[in-house]
């Protein structure tokens, strides 16, 4: 059945078809490569944009495919996944733009665009899917189509990365699909439902309902790095830094953090999560993971390392979110999902920079970038400070908004996990930042590398600058504008009005 389904399986077929071609491109013809990959990336950010006016006038998009009796393919456009689509597309066509750059002059650049290409393909897959069988199809596809990229570079260190990294994802996507399996047994193929749609099993079938719960949180868990399942994340860091920026910020955490919002607001709804006892768990989850991943970010010198156990942190604000079940808390997690994602992205392009221009990989080295490299360092600082929770940048709003939801839900210890997490952001964010604009450099700094050095009056190349700068001041401008209709925090309260509508809550 198809009705606006064109648009949808467009959306996918722009990144796929592309990436399918760049496998069969030889290395040298570079131009072309670029053209798809560019190409790919504005067609998908086009009809995002007109998926998103149609949804906003009220039509509805949806196709179904049956793979077996009573069991369907099923991508559907609802206000939730275009948050997460948008946020993919947008990004993806910056991080296209910045990889490009990255991997001038690198070997298998062929490979690693159409693998790249796939791995978005598969994330809004992800945002479009309409059941949980459809989501899992493109849950086990991103798995598949992210590991090249972790891998990429081929040393020793990346297929370790590479190995783990399967081990994890794999051993947790057996544990999805039996959990999904299972419940389609129990309830039927069903499609994402706001409020849920198990409510008629909760009186007999809770202790089930509880089981298949705890499954599906491990499931998704893996991905969106909830201790004790996170240790791959920090590991992945190998890979190179439009990787990173990828699994941080659009696609492999974002899509656990996605799996687990849908289980809780369109599987089993708020109310029936509450009543099974199944709030309390994950909250107490998700704050232990904020405090631990700030933890360890203060740990290490590595800067890269650093960014991804602030990774580990900063997702379990999503999930902190939903887990407080009402609507202050909902629109906390929900617009995080954006938040993090742009501030991430820009944090780790400022790593790549900082890596690929001067050979920088860790905070100790970073004394005095800031008068070397202005841009980027201003960018890194923005970001920082963002993630920090400083008004007005995007992160303040997230805070903000959890802090409401925690009094709302009666929980006020909530406050002080996030004040604690703030402290501990800014322990880890401040050092780097005072460093790089106050410390003092000893040594002349090497020379640029030859692909990255880019015209003199560039600090680095402009395709690696350009994307730095773009995402620096997005994040300044979402939190600067929040009030409006179509920021992220405005679509996201439309998303609670209309889609998660939780009345005992009261919005």
């Amino acid at each position: 059945m198809m009705d606006g389904g064109w648009l949808l399986l467009a959306i996918l077929f722009s990144s796929l078809g592309p990436g399918i071609a760049i496998f069969f491109l030889p290395e040298h013809r570079q131009g072309l490569r670029t053209a798809l990959n560019l190409g790919g990336a504005g067609t998908k950010l086009a009809l995002v944009g007109v998926l998103l006016a149609g949804v906003l006038r009220g039509d509805e998009y949806h196709f179904s495919l049956p793979l077996m009796p009573g069991i369907d393919l099923v991508l559907a456009a609802d206000a939730l996944s275009l948050l997460f689509a948008s946020l993919s597309a947008v990004l993806w066509f910056v991080t296209t733009v910045y990889a490009i750059g990255y991997l001038e002059g690198s070997p298998r650049r062929s490979r690693f665009f159409g693998f790249f290409s796939l791995c978005v393909s598969a994330t809004v897959g992800i945002a479009l899917s309409g059941n949980l069988i459809t989501f899992l199809i493109f849950y086990e596809i991103l798995t598949l189509a992210t590991w090249p990229l972790v891998v990429h570079r081929g040393t020793p260190a990346a297929l370790r990365a590479g190995r783990l990294y399967l081990g994890y994802t794999l051993t947790s996507g057996l544990v999805l699909f039996t959990a999904i399996v299972w419940l389609t047994l129990l309830a039927g193929a069903e499609g994402f439902t706001p409020g849920g749609y198990l409510e008629g099993l909760a009186e007999t079938h809770a202790v089930t309902l509880q089981v298949l719960f705890v499954l599906l949180m491990v499931g998704f868990g893996v991905k969106a790095a909830l201790v004790p399942l996170h240790s791959w994340l920090p590991i992945a860091m190998v890979a190179p830094a439009p990787v990173s920026a990828l699994l941080h910020a659009v696609a492999v955490v974002k899509a656990g953090a996605f799996g687990i919002i849908r289980v809780v607001n369109d599987v089993y709804g708020a109310e029936l999560a509450i009543e099974l006892g199944l709030t309390a768990g994950l909250l107490v989850i998700a704050a232990v993971t904020i405090i631990y991943g700030s933890i360890q970010a203060l740990r290490t010198d590595d800067l890269k390392q650093r960014l991804a156990f602030s990774t580990v942190s900063q997702v379990s604000y999503i999930i902190l979110g939903v887990a407080l079940a009402g609507p202050l808390g909902v629109i906390g997690g929900l617009v995080h999902l954006v938040h993090q994602g742009i501030t991430k992205i820009t944090l780790f392009f400022c790593a790549g920079n900082f890596a690929e221009t001067l050979g920088i990989h860790r905070i100790s080295e970073l004394d005095g970038v800031g008068r070397r490299m202005p841009l980027t360092m201003l960018a890194f600082t923005a970001g920082a400070l963002g993630m920090i929770g400083l008004p007005p940048l995007a992160g303040f709003v997230t805070k903000w908004h959890l802090g409401l939801g925690a009094l709302e839900a009666g929980m006020p210890w909530i406050l002080g996990v996030l004040v604690l997490s703030s402290l501990l952001n800014a322990a880890y964010f401040l050092p780097p930042v005072i460093r790089g604009w106050l410390g003092e450099r000893r040594e002349p700094w090497h020379e640029p590398l030859q692909a990255h050095a880019g015209p003199t009056r560039f600090e680095t190349h402009w395709m690696l600058l350009f994307p730095v700068v773009f995402t620096a001041a997005l994040g300044l401008l979402v939190g600067l504008y929040a009030g409006l209709g179509l920021s992220p925090l405005g679509w996201v309260s439309l998303i609670v009005q209309r889609d998660y509508a939780l009345p005992e809550f009261g919005l």
